[in-house]
Protein backbone atom coordinates (compact mmCIF):
# COMPACT_ATOMS: atom_id res chain seq x y z
CA UNK A 1 0.00 0.00 0.00
CA UNK A 2 3.30 2.39 -0.23
CA UNK A 3 1.44 3.75 -3.20
CA UNK A 4 -1.65 5.26 -1.41
CA UNK A 5 0.61 6.55 1.58
CA UNK A 6 0.65 10.23 1.38
CA UNK A 7 1.15 13.35 -0.91
CA UNK A 8 3.40 12.00 -3.35
CA UNK A 9 0.81 9.69 -5.37
CA UNK A 10 -2.00 12.25 -6.15
CA UNK A 11 0.67 14.43 -7.99
CA UNK A 12 0.51 12.95 -11.04
CA UNK A 13 2.49 15.66 -12.42
CA UNK A 14 4.76 17.22 -10.93
CA UNK A 15 4.73 20.93 -9.73
CA UNK A 16 1.01 21.61 -10.51
CA UNK A 17 -1.52 21.55 -7.40
CA UNK A 18 -3.52 19.52 -6.62
CA UNK A 19 -4.95 15.48 -6.74
CA UNK A 20 -4.46 13.71 -9.83
CA UNK A 21 -7.55 12.19 -10.88
CA UNK A 22 -4.93 9.01 -11.82
CA UNK A 23 -4.69 8.38 -7.93
CA UNK A 24 -8.00 7.87 -7.40
CA UNK A 25 -8.54 5.87 -10.35
CA UNK A 26 -5.74 3.56 -9.30
CA UNK A 27 -6.95 2.86 -5.47
CA UNK A 28 -10.64 2.32 -7.00
CA UNK A 29 -8.83 -0.42 -8.92
CA UNK A 30 -7.36 -1.47 -6.03
CA UNK A 31 -10.12 -1.80 -4.10
CA UNK A 32 -12.08 -3.53 -6.75
CA UNK A 33 -9.10 -5.97 -6.03
CA UNK A 34 -9.38 -6.13 -2.60
CA UNK A 35 -10.97 -9.10 -0.90
CA UNK A 36 -11.68 -7.87 2.40
CA UNK A 37 -13.60 -5.43 4.08
CA UNK A 38 -10.28 -4.11 6.25
CA UNK A 39 -7.98 -3.94 3.47
CA UNK A 40 -10.81 -2.07 1.36
CA UNK A 41 -10.99 0.31 4.41
CA UNK A 42 -7.29 0.99 4.44
CA UNK A 43 -6.61 1.54 0.57
CA UNK A 44 -9.53 4.45 0.75
CA UNK A 45 -8.64 6.15 4.12
CA UNK A 46 -4.85 6.70 2.84
CA UNK A 47 -6.63 8.24 -0.18
CA UNK A 48 -9.00 10.49 1.63
CA UNK A 49 -6.08 11.21 4.35
CA UNK A 50 -3.77 12.85 1.44
CA UNK A 51 -6.56 15.17 0.23
CA UNK A 52 -7.37 18.82 0.29
CA UNK A 53 -10.93 20.27 2.07
CA UNK A 54 -12.45 21.02 -1.64
CA UNK A 55 -10.73 17.81 -2.89
CA UNK A 56 -12.07 15.02 -0.58
CA UNK A 57 -15.92 15.93 -1.58
CA UNK A 58 -15.14 15.46 -5.34
CA UNK A 59 -13.57 12.21 -4.43
CA UNK A 60 -15.87 10.66 -2.00
CA UNK A 61 -18.89 11.72 -4.42
CA UNK A 62 -16.98 9.78 -6.89
CA UNK A 63 -16.29 7.20 -5.05
CA UNK A 64 -19.72 6.42 -4.25
CA UNK A 65 -20.55 6.57 -7.75
CA UNK A 66 -22.04 9.52 -8.27
CA UNK A 67 -20.53 12.66 -10.00
CA UNK A 68 -21.31 15.88 -8.03
CA UNK A 69 -23.51 17.49 -10.92
CA UNK A 70 -25.92 14.25 -10.90
CA UNK A 71 -26.70 12.72 -14.71
CA UNK A 72 -25.67 14.50 -17.30
CA UNK A 73 -27.82 13.51 -19.88
CA UNK A 74 -25.32 11.62 -22.11
CA UNK A 75 -26.41 8.11 -22.30
CA UNK A 76 -23.45 4.94 -22.67
CA UNK A 77 -23.50 4.37 -26.11
CA UNK A 78 -22.31 7.90 -26.52
CA UNK A 79 -20.39 7.83 -24.07
CA UNK A 80 -18.40 4.85 -24.95
CA UNK A 81 -18.16 6.30 -28.73
CA UNK A 82 -16.48 8.91 -26.93
CA UNK A 83 -13.48 6.82 -26.18
CA UNK A 84 -10.48 7.94 -27.86
CA UNK A 85 -6.69 6.32 -27.88
CA UNK A 86 -6.29 7.27 -24.27
CA UNK A 87 -3.37 9.73 -23.25
CA UNK A 88 0.12 7.82 -22.17
CA UNK A 89 0.51 10.06 -19.31
CA UNK A 90 -1.68 11.54 -16.40
CA UNK A 91 -1.96 14.66 -16.44
CA UNK A 92 -5.98 15.47 -15.02
CA UNK A 93 -6.48 16.74 -11.52
CA UNK A 94 -9.79 16.20 -9.96
CA UNK A 95 -10.31 19.63 -9.76
CA UNK A 96 -10.40 19.92 -12.81
CA UNK A 97 -12.04 17.27 -14.02
CA UNK A 98 -15.17 18.30 -11.69
CA UNK A 99 -14.87 21.69 -13.61
CA UNK A 100 -15.53 20.41 -16.41
CA UNK A 101 -18.85 18.43 -15.25
CA UNK A 102 -19.98 21.26 -13.46
CA UNK A 103 -19.59 22.96 -17.52
CA UNK A 104 -21.09 20.01 -19.04
CA UNK A 105 -24.22 19.74 -16.62
CA UNK A 106 -24.82 23.23 -17.18
CA UNK A 107 -24.81 23.36 -20.77
CA UNK A 108 -28.72 23.91 -21.86
CA UNK A 109 -30.47 25.23 -25.04
CA UNK A 110 -29.86 24.86 -28.31
CA UNK A 111 -26.74 23.41 -29.04
CA UNK A 112 -26.33 22.06 -25.25
CA UNK A 113 -25.88 18.01 -26.50
CA UNK A 114 -23.38 18.83 -29.35
CA UNK A 115 -21.51 21.01 -26.89
CA UNK A 116 -22.09 18.47 -23.79
CA UNK A 117 -20.32 15.95 -26.79
CA UNK A 118 -17.68 18.18 -27.72
CA UNK A 119 -16.44 18.66 -24.06
CA UNK A 120 -16.92 15.67 -22.89
CA UNK A 121 -14.59 13.77 -26.21
CA UNK A 122 -11.90 16.79 -24.77
CA UNK A 123 -11.93 15.39 -21.44
CA UNK A 124 -11.80 11.60 -22.55
CA UNK A 125 -9.07 12.23 -24.87
CA UNK A 126 -6.79 13.91 -22.21
CA UNK A 127 -7.69 10.78 -20.08
CA UNK A 128 -5.16 7.23 -19.58
CA UNK A 129 -6.94 3.78 -20.54
CA UNK A 130 -8.07 3.41 -16.90
CA UNK A 131 -9.30 7.00 -16.48
CA UNK A 132 -11.10 6.84 -19.31
CA UNK A 133 -12.65 3.22 -17.56
CA UNK A 134 -13.31 4.93 -14.50
CA UNK A 135 -15.29 7.99 -16.19
CA UNK A 136 -17.18 5.75 -18.71
CA UNK A 137 -18.80 4.13 -15.44
CA UNK A 138 -19.31 6.91 -13.58
CA UNK A 139 -21.10 9.55 -16.12
CA UNK A 140 -22.92 5.88 -16.51
CA UNK A 141 -23.84 5.01 -13.30
CA UNK A 142 -21.88 1.68 -13.86
CA UNK A 143 -19.38 2.24 -11.44
CA UNK A 144 -18.99 -0.91 -9.20
CA UNK A 145 -15.73 -0.74 -7.72
CA UNK A 146 -16.65 -2.08 -4.45
CA UNK A 147 -16.56 1.35 -2.38
CA UNK A 148 -19.62 1.26 -0.93
CA UNK A 149 -21.32 3.90 1.32
CA UNK A 150 -20.89 1.97 4.42
CA UNK A 151 -16.83 0.71 3.64
CA UNK A 152 -16.48 4.60 2.80
CA UNK A 153 -18.04 5.69 5.81
CA UNK A 154 -15.67 3.40 7.63
CA UNK A 155 -12.72 4.80 5.86
CA UNK A 156 -13.42 8.31 6.18
CA UNK A 157 -13.49 7.81 10.19
CA UNK A 158 -10.43 5.64 10.03
CA UNK A 159 -9.10 9.01 7.95
CA UNK A 160 -10.15 11.46 10.49
CA UNK A 161 -9.70 9.43 13.81
CA UNK A 162 -12.99 9.27 14.75
CA UNK A 163 -15.20 6.53 15.58
CA UNK A 164 -17.12 5.14 12.71
CA UNK A 165 -20.81 4.96 14.34
CA UNK A 166 -20.43 9.14 14.48
CA UNK A 167 -19.51 9.44 10.62
CA UNK A 168 -22.64 7.21 9.60
CA UNK A 169 -24.97 8.96 12.10
CA UNK A 170 -23.60 12.76 10.56
CA UNK A 171 -24.89 10.95 6.99
CA UNK A 172 -27.93 9.45 8.26
CA UNK A 173 -29.02 12.98 9.46
CA UNK A 174 -28.95 14.66 6.16
CA UNK A 175 -25.42 15.40 5.74
CA UNK A 176 -24.07 13.56 1.91
CA UNK A 177 -21.06 11.71 2.75
CA UNK A 178 -18.82 13.90 0.97
CA UNK A 179 -19.89 16.97 3.29
CA UNK A 180 -19.44 14.48 6.31
CA UNK A 181 -15.89 13.25 5.00
CA UNK A 182 -15.31 17.21 4.82
CA UNK A 183 -16.01 17.89 8.17
CA UNK A 184 -14.98 14.92 9.88
CA UNK A 185 -11.45 15.50 8.35
CA UNK A 186 -11.24 19.19 9.44
CA UNK A 187 -12.68 19.19 12.87
CA UNK A 188 -13.10 15.65 13.62
CA UNK A 189 -15.82 14.42 16.32
CA UNK A 190 -16.98 18.47 16.77
CA UNK A 191 -17.58 18.56 12.92
CA UNK A 192 -19.69 15.49 13.41
CA UNK A 193 -21.73 16.48 15.83
CA UNK A 194 -23.17 19.48 14.31
CA UNK A 195 -24.98 17.34 11.93
CA UNK A 196 -27.95 16.73 13.92
CA UNK A 197 -31.79 16.43 13.28
CA UNK A 198 -32.76 19.83 11.73
CA UNK A 199 -36.16 20.70 9.70
CA UNK A 200 -36.03 21.07 6.19
CA UNK A 201 -32.85 18.80 6.26
CA UNK A 202 -33.92 15.48 4.76
CA UNK A 203 -32.76 12.34 6.77
CA UNK A 204 -32.06 9.09 4.93
CA UNK A 205 -34.60 6.84 4.99
CA UNK A 206 -34.98 3.61 7.38
CA UNK A 207 -35.11 0.73 4.73
CA UNK A 208 -36.21 -3.25 5.76
CA UNK A 209 -35.04 -6.41 4.99
CA UNK A 210 -36.98 -9.09 3.95
CA UNK A 211 -39.10 -12.12 4.86
CA UNK A 212 -40.73 -15.11 3.64
CA UNK A 213 -43.67 -15.04 5.54
CA UNK A 214 -45.76 -13.91 8.95
CA UNK A 215 -44.74 -17.15 10.70
CA UNK A 216 -40.59 -16.42 9.54
CA UNK A 217 -41.29 -12.42 10.38
CA UNK A 218 -42.97 -13.49 13.72
CA UNK A 219 -39.83 -15.96 14.39
CA UNK A 220 -37.70 -13.11 14.41
CA UNK A 221 -39.34 -9.97 16.06
CA UNK A 222 -41.95 -12.21 18.75
CA UNK A 223 -44.47 -9.13 18.84
CA UNK A 224 -44.35 -7.12 16.02
CA UNK A 225 -46.04 -4.00 14.56
CA UNK A 226 -48.07 -5.01 11.13
CA UNK A 227 -48.65 -2.22 8.99
CA UNK A 228 -49.86 -2.02 5.03
CA UNK A 229 -46.86 -2.41 2.52
CA UNK A 230 -48.12 0.33 0.09
CA UNK A 231 -46.32 0.59 -3.44
CA UNK A 232 -46.23 4.41 -3.39
CA UNK A 233 -44.01 6.78 -3.61
CA UNK A 234 -42.13 7.23 0.06
CA UNK A 235 -42.05 10.81 1.40
CA UNK A 236 -40.89 12.76 3.96
CA UNK A 237 -42.33 16.01 4.85
CA UNK A 238 -41.44 18.89 7.41
CA UNK A 239 -43.39 21.50 8.42
CA UNK A 240 -42.28 24.64 10.48
CA UNK A 241 -45.56 26.79 10.99
CA UNK A 242 -46.91 27.15 7.32
CA UNK A 243 -43.79 26.42 5.49
CA UNK A 244 -43.91 22.80 4.25
CA UNK A 245 -41.36 20.46 2.56
CA UNK A 246 -41.54 17.68 1.36
CA UNK A 247 -38.82 15.53 -0.27
CA UNK A 248 -38.56 12.11 -2.22
CA UNK A 249 -36.68 8.87 -1.09
CA UNK A 250 -33.51 10.24 -2.82
CA UNK A 251 -33.91 13.70 -0.66
CA UNK A 252 -34.59 15.33 -3.52
CA UNK A 253 -37.55 18.58 -2.73
CA UNK A 254 -40.25 17.44 -4.87
CA UNK A 255 -42.30 20.10 -2.62
CA UNK A 256 -43.95 22.16 -6.09
CA UNK A 257 -44.51 18.79 -7.55
CA UNK A 258 -47.32 17.57 -4.57
CA UNK A 259 -49.92 20.65 -4.01
CA UNK A 260 -52.02 18.61 -2.22
CA UNK A 261 -49.18 16.83 0.46
CA UNK A 262 -48.78 20.24 1.32
CA UNK A 263 -52.07 21.92 1.99
CA UNK A 264 -52.83 18.02 4.01
CA UNK A 265 -49.83 18.63 5.97
CA UNK A 266 -50.10 22.54 6.62
CA UNK A 267 -53.66 21.29 8.17
CA UNK A 268 -52.09 19.31 11.01
CA UNK A 269 -51.98 21.08 14.15
CA UNK A 270 -48.67 20.60 15.57
CA UNK A 271 -46.32 23.88 14.42
CA UNK A 272 -43.55 21.46 13.56
CA UNK A 273 -43.70 18.08 11.99
CA UNK A 274 -41.46 15.50 10.47
CA UNK A 275 -43.49 12.87 8.79
CA UNK A 276 -42.48 9.59 6.98
CA UNK A 277 -44.83 8.05 4.50
CA UNK A 278 -45.81 7.21 1.10
CA UNK A 279 -47.61 8.90 -1.49
CA UNK A 280 -50.06 7.31 -4.00
CA UNK A 281 -52.34 7.81 -6.82
CA UNK A 282 -55.58 5.81 -5.81
CA UNK A 283 -58.20 4.50 -8.04
CA UNK A 284 -62.25 5.17 -7.57
CA UNK A 285 -62.59 2.56 -5.65
CA UNK A 286 -60.08 2.96 -3.51
CA UNK A 287 -57.50 0.65 -4.67
CA UNK A 288 -53.74 1.52 -5.60
CA UNK A 289 -52.67 2.54 -8.79
CA UNK A 290 -49.63 0.83 -10.41
CA UNK A 291 -46.13 1.99 -8.94
CA UNK A 292 -45.41 3.98 -12.56
CA UNK A 293 -48.79 5.87 -12.22
CA UNK A 294 -48.19 7.56 -9.16
CA UNK A 295 -44.10 7.93 -10.01
CA UNK A 296 -46.05 10.14 -12.81
CA UNK A 297 -46.30 12.88 -10.15
CA UNK A 298 -42.71 13.24 -9.74
CA UNK A 299 -41.52 13.50 -13.41
CA UNK A 300 -39.20 16.59 -14.53
CA UNK A 301 -41.43 18.66 -16.48
CA UNK A 302 -44.82 18.78 -15.02
CA UNK A 303 -47.79 20.65 -15.42
CA UNK A 304 -48.44 20.42 -11.97
CA UNK A 305 -52.25 21.67 -11.90
CA UNK A 306 -53.18 19.07 -14.92
CA UNK A 307 -51.69 16.22 -13.25
CA UNK A 308 -53.46 16.99 -9.81
CA UNK A 309 -56.63 17.12 -11.30
CA UNK A 310 -55.90 13.79 -13.48
CA UNK A 311 -53.75 11.59 -11.18
CA UNK A 312 -54.73 12.81 -7.25
CA UNK A 313 -52.21 11.91 -4.82
CA UNK A 314 -53.22 10.50 -1.46
CA UNK A 315 -50.98 10.18 1.58
CA UNK A 316 -50.74 7.69 4.85
CA UNK A 317 -47.95 8.41 7.19
CA UNK A 318 -46.45 5.28 9.13
CA UNK A 319 -44.09 7.09 11.35
CA UNK A 320 -43.22 11.04 13.17
CA UNK A 321 -39.93 11.67 14.00
CA UNK A 322 -39.90 15.12 15.56
CA UNK A 323 -42.56 17.05 17.13
CA UNK A 324 -42.76 20.74 18.19
CA UNK A 325 -39.19 20.92 18.90
CA UNK A 326 -39.17 17.11 20.15
CA UNK A 327 -36.67 14.69 18.33
CA UNK A 328 -38.07 10.74 18.54
CA UNK A 329 -35.64 8.98 16.47
CA UNK A 330 -34.42 7.74 19.56
CA UNK A 331 -37.63 6.44 20.63
CA UNK A 332 -39.30 3.32 20.58
CA UNK A 333 -41.34 2.94 17.47
CA UNK A 334 -44.94 2.11 19.53
CA UNK A 335 -44.05 5.83 21.06
CA UNK A 336 -43.52 7.14 17.94
CA UNK A 337 -46.53 5.49 16.47
CA UNK A 338 -48.39 7.00 19.75
CA UNK A 339 -47.40 10.18 18.50
CA UNK A 340 -48.24 9.78 15.01
CA UNK A 341 -52.02 8.75 15.81
CA UNK A 342 -51.89 12.15 18.16
CA UNK A 343 -50.91 14.17 15.24
CA UNK A 344 -52.42 12.66 11.93
CA UNK A 345 -55.74 11.86 11.09
CA UNK A 346 -56.31 7.95 11.67
CA UNK A 347 -57.35 8.69 6.90
CA UNK A 348 -53.66 9.69 6.54
CA UNK A 349 -51.96 7.00 8.58
CA UNK A 350 -50.89 3.28 7.09
CA UNK A 351 -53.04 0.94 8.94
CA UNK A 352 -51.64 -0.65 11.82
CA UNK A 353 -51.71 -3.93 14.20
CA UNK A 354 -49.39 -5.36 16.68
CA UNK A 355 -49.80 -8.91 17.24
CA UNK A 356 -47.11 -12.15 18.53
CA UNK A 357 -49.70 -14.37 16.57
CA UNK A 358 -49.39 -15.83 13.59
CA UNK A 359 -52.43 -16.90 12.41
CA UNK A 360 -53.94 -13.05 12.83
CA UNK A 361 -50.36 -12.00 10.97
CA UNK A 362 -51.12 -13.80 7.72
CA UNK A 363 -54.97 -12.13 8.00
CA UNK A 364 -53.68 -8.64 8.54
CA UNK A 365 -51.67 -10.15 5.18
CA UNK A 366 -54.30 -11.46 3.16
CA UNK A 367 -56.32 -7.94 4.32
CA UNK A 368 -53.55 -5.57 3.05
CA UNK A 369 -53.51 -8.31 -0.60
CA UNK A 370 -57.31 -7.79 -0.85
CA UNK A 371 -56.77 -3.75 -0.86
CA UNK A 372 -54.39 -3.96 -4.11
CA UNK A 373 -51.56 -3.37 -1.87
CA UNK A 374 -48.34 -5.50 -2.61
CA UNK A 375 -47.44 -7.08 1.07
CA UNK A 376 -47.02 -5.89 4.51
CA UNK A 377 -43.97 -4.70 6.91
CA UNK A 378 -43.40 -5.96 10.61
CA UNK A 379 -41.63 -3.49 12.77
CA UNK A 380 -40.26 -4.53 15.66
CA UNK A 381 -42.11 -2.09 18.33
CA UNK A 382 -39.55 -1.08 20.88
CA UNK A 383 -36.63 -0.02 18.14
CA UNK A 384 -35.44 3.34 17.24
CA UNK A 385 -35.71 4.95 13.91
CA UNK A 386 -32.68 4.17 12.49
CA UNK A 387 -32.07 6.40 9.56
CA UNK A 388 -30.66 5.13 6.40
CA UNK A 389 -30.32 1.65 7.73
CA UNK A 390 -31.31 -1.71 6.12
CA UNK A 391 -32.03 -3.12 9.71
CA UNK A 392 -33.82 -6.02 10.86
CA UNK A 393 -36.04 -4.12 13.22
CA UNK A 394 -38.22 -3.39 9.44
CA UNK A 395 -38.87 -6.72 7.51
CA UNK A 396 -41.10 -6.30 4.38
CA UNK A 397 -43.12 -9.25 3.55
CA UNK A 398 -44.46 -9.58 -0.29
CA UNK A 399 -45.79 -11.77 -2.69
CA UNK A 400 -43.73 -12.95 -5.03
CA UNK A 401 -44.12 -14.12 -8.44
CA UNK A 402 -41.36 -16.26 -10.63
CA UNK A 403 -40.69 -16.30 -14.65
CA UNK A 404 -38.24 -19.23 -15.98
CA UNK A 405 -36.46 -16.82 -18.02
CA UNK A 406 -33.04 -17.10 -20.73
CA UNK A 407 -30.03 -15.81 -19.05
CA UNK A 408 -28.38 -12.95 -22.49
CA UNK A 409 -25.49 -11.84 -20.74
CA UNK A 410 -23.64 -11.50 -17.68
CA UNK A 411 -21.12 -9.20 -16.12
CA UNK A 412 -18.17 -9.29 -14.18
CA UNK A 413 -18.60 -8.46 -10.41
CA UNK A 414 -16.30 -6.55 -8.62
CA UNK A 415 -15.78 -6.33 -4.70
CA UNK A 416 -15.97 -9.64 -3.10
CA UNK A 417 -17.33 -11.01 -6.39
CA UNK A 418 -14.26 -9.98 -8.59
CA UNK A 419 -13.34 -12.60 -11.04
CA UNK A 420 -16.46 -14.05 -11.13
CA UNK A 421 -19.64 -13.38 -13.46
CA UNK A 422 -22.48 -11.56 -11.51
CA UNK A 423 -25.22 -9.61 -12.93
CA UNK A 424 -27.24 -11.36 -15.18
CA UNK A 425 -29.33 -9.66 -17.97
CA UNK A 426 -32.67 -11.82 -18.29
CA UNK A 427 -34.79 -12.29 -21.44
CA UNK A 428 -38.21 -13.93 -22.20
CA UNK A 429 -38.80 -15.90 -25.04
CA UNK A 430 -40.11 -13.85 -28.26
CA UNK A 431 -42.36 -17.11 -30.41
CA UNK A 432 -43.08 -14.27 -33.11
CA UNK A 433 -39.12 -13.44 -33.51
CA UNK A 434 -37.28 -16.45 -32.40
CA UNK A 435 -35.45 -14.75 -30.23
CA UNK A 436 -35.79 -12.87 -26.79
CA UNK A 437 -36.71 -9.87 -25.26
CA UNK A 438 -34.82 -8.07 -22.53
CA UNK A 439 -36.67 -7.09 -18.90
CA UNK A 440 -33.76 -6.53 -17.01
CA UNK A 441 -30.75 -7.45 -14.87
CA UNK A 442 -30.04 -8.71 -11.20
CA UNK A 443 -27.21 -10.01 -9.09
CA UNK A 444 -29.30 -10.90 -6.32
CA UNK A 445 -29.85 -14.32 -4.64
CA UNK A 446 -26.78 -15.83 -5.63
CA UNK A 447 -24.85 -17.98 -3.30
CA UNK A 448 -21.17 -18.80 -3.77
CA UNK A 449 -21.33 -21.58 -5.28
CA UNK A 450 -23.79 -20.24 -7.36
CA UNK A 451 -21.53 -17.82 -8.84
CA UNK A 452 -18.98 -20.49 -9.23
CA UNK A 453 -20.89 -22.36 -11.32
CA UNK A 454 -22.77 -19.80 -13.74
CA UNK A 455 -19.26 -17.95 -14.09
CA UNK A 456 -17.64 -21.59 -16.13
CA UNK A 457 -20.98 -21.98 -17.28
CA UNK A 458 -21.33 -18.90 -19.05
CA UNK A 459 -18.02 -18.52 -20.31
CA UNK A 460 -19.00 -22.36 -21.81
CA UNK A 461 -21.81 -20.38 -23.35
CA UNK A 462 -19.72 -17.03 -24.69
CA UNK A 463 -20.84 -15.67 -27.72
CA UNK A 464 -18.46 -11.85 -27.44
CA UNK A 465 -16.95 -9.79 -24.51
CA UNK A 466 -17.73 -5.97 -24.42
CA UNK A 467 -16.27 -4.16 -21.88
CA UNK A 468 -16.89 -5.96 -18.56
CA UNK A 469 -20.31 -8.00 -20.19
CA UNK A 470 -20.19 -11.28 -21.46
CA UNK A 471 -22.80 -12.20 -23.93
CA UNK A 472 -23.36 -15.80 -24.28
CA UNK A 473 -25.95 -18.44 -26.39
CA UNK A 474 -29.12 -17.68 -25.13
CA UNK A 475 -29.69 -21.57 -23.41
CA UNK A 476 -29.55 -21.13 -20.01
CA UNK A 477 -32.76 -20.97 -18.33
CA UNK A 478 -32.82 -19.36 -14.89
CA UNK A 479 -36.08 -18.74 -12.45
CA UNK A 480 -36.59 -15.66 -11.03
CA UNK A 481 -38.80 -14.29 -8.71
CA UNK A 482 -39.67 -10.67 -8.31
CA UNK A 483 -42.09 -7.93 -6.53
CA UNK A 484 -43.90 -6.83 -9.54
CA UNK A 485 -43.58 -5.52 -13.50
CA UNK A 486 -43.49 -2.09 -14.79
CA UNK A 487 -43.70 -0.35 -17.84
CA UNK A 488 -40.41 0.96 -19.12
CA UNK A 489 -38.92 2.99 -21.32
CA UNK A 490 -35.45 0.71 -21.24
CA UNK A 491 -35.71 -1.94 -22.45
CA UNK A 492 -37.06 -3.34 -26.13
CA UNK A 493 -40.58 -4.65 -24.68
CA UNK A 494 -41.35 -1.81 -22.96
CA UNK A 495 -41.69 -3.85 -19.58
CA UNK A 496 -39.21 -4.28 -16.53
CA UNK A 497 -38.77 -6.59 -13.55
CA UNK A 498 -39.10 -4.74 -10.15
CA UNK A 499 -36.66 -6.46 -7.47
CA UNK A 500 -35.57 -9.58 -9.27
CA UNK A 501 -33.81 -11.81 -7.97
CA UNK A 502 -32.37 -15.65 -8.59
CA UNK A 503 -34.14 -18.29 -7.37
CA UNK A 504 -32.29 -21.11 -8.70
CA UNK A 505 -30.91 -22.73 -12.64
CA UNK A 506 -33.26 -24.87 -14.21
CA UNK A 507 -31.22 -26.95 -16.27
CA UNK A 508 -34.14 -28.97 -16.89
CA UNK A 509 -35.61 -26.82 -19.16
CA UNK A 510 -34.27 -25.68 -22.52
CA UNK A 511 -34.37 -22.05 -23.85
CA UNK A 512 -37.42 -22.83 -25.96
CA UNK A 513 -39.34 -24.05 -22.65
CA UNK A 514 -38.82 -20.50 -21.25
CA UNK A 515 -41.93 -18.02 -20.42
CA UNK A 516 -42.64 -15.90 -23.09
CA UNK A 517 -43.27 -12.13 -23.38
CA UNK A 518 -46.70 -12.33 -24.05
CA UNK A 519 -46.60 -14.30 -20.71
CA UNK A 520 -45.29 -11.39 -19.20
CA UNK A 521 -47.30 -8.65 -20.62
CA UNK A 522 -50.11 -10.66 -19.58
CA UNK A 523 -48.82 -10.63 -15.76
CA UNK A 524 -48.73 -6.89 -16.21
CA UNK A 525 -52.43 -6.32 -17.66
CA UNK A 526 -53.60 -9.07 -14.84
CA UNK A 527 -52.07 -6.94 -12.17
CA UNK A 528 -53.03 -3.35 -13.16
CA UNK A 529 -56.59 -4.79 -13.41
CA UNK A 530 -56.55 -6.48 -9.76
CA UNK A 531 -55.42 -2.68 -8.95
Amino acid sequence: MADAVGRGPLSAVPGEPGAGLDALVRTSLRVAEARGRLAKVELLAQLLSALAPDELEIAVSWLSGEPRQGRLGVGFARLRALRAEPAEQASLRLREVDAALERIARAKGSGSARARTQQLGELFARATRDEQGFLLRLLAGELRQGALEGVLAEAIARAASVAPASVRRAAMLGGSLAQVASAALARGEGGLASFGLELFRPIQPMLAQSADDPRAALARLGRAALEWKLDGARVQVHKLDRDVRVFSRQQRDVTAAVPELVELVRALPARALLLDGEALVLRADGAPEPFQVSMRRFGRRLDVERMRAELPLAAFFFDCLHVDGQDLLERPADERSARLAEQVPEALRVPRFVTEDVSAANAFLEDALAHGHEGIMAKAPDAPYEAGRRGAAWLKLKRATTLDLVVLAAEWGSGRREGWLSNLHLGARDPASGGFVMLGKTFKGMTDEMLAWQTRRFQELELAREEWVVHVRPEQVVEVAFDGIQTSPVYPGGLALRFARVKRYRSDKRADEADTIETVRALHARSATER
